[in-house]
């Protein structure tokens, strides 16, 4: 992501501009990206290496102040866990997506494959979180 759209984001999270100001500010920046120059090889994208989970919420309940949280999850561990579920044997896999459904969870380990989390991250800029609480900001990217 670059920083231009990180500082859209910003922006977003601090209740400087609406979602929707952010969406066109985001569409205006990726109209503008140059294209390389014939003859040129185009850089390959970074790799990502971190998901990013950054909230900020107003304290509607007289406590201590806002809540702030900010997480940052290494993706080779979401990389290296797909790869694991490969050794875990068939039957132990069933139950595990027996325990994943009846907990809410609709996902089926059998089926997930390393080129499914990098498809993943790959579409990870395009999410939007949405809140019950107006005061309340989130962003989620890769870095």
């Amino acid at each position: 992501m670059n920083e231009q759209r990180r500082q859209v984001l910003q922006m977003l999270a601090e209740g400087k501009i609406t979602a929707d100001e952010a969406e066109r500010l985001i569409d205006a920046l990726e109209r503008e990206q140059p294209t390389s120059p014939p003859g040129t090889t185009p850089r390959p994208k970074t790799r990502p290496r971190y998901l990013r989970v950054v909230m900020n919420a107003e304290d509607q309940t007289g406590g201590d102040g806002p809540s702030r949280v900010n997480v940052r999850v290494p993706l080779q561990l979401l990389r290296a866990g797909v790869r694991l579920t490969s050794l875990v044997p068939p039957q132990a896999l069933a139950r595990v997506n027996v325990k994943l459904h009846e907990s809410g969870v609709p996902i089926d380990l059998t089926q997930l494959k390393p080129e499914h989390i990098e498809d993943l991250i790959d579409h990870l800029d395009d999410l939007t979180v949405d809140l019950d609480d107006p005061s309340a900001k989130v962003q989620v990217f890769c870095e």
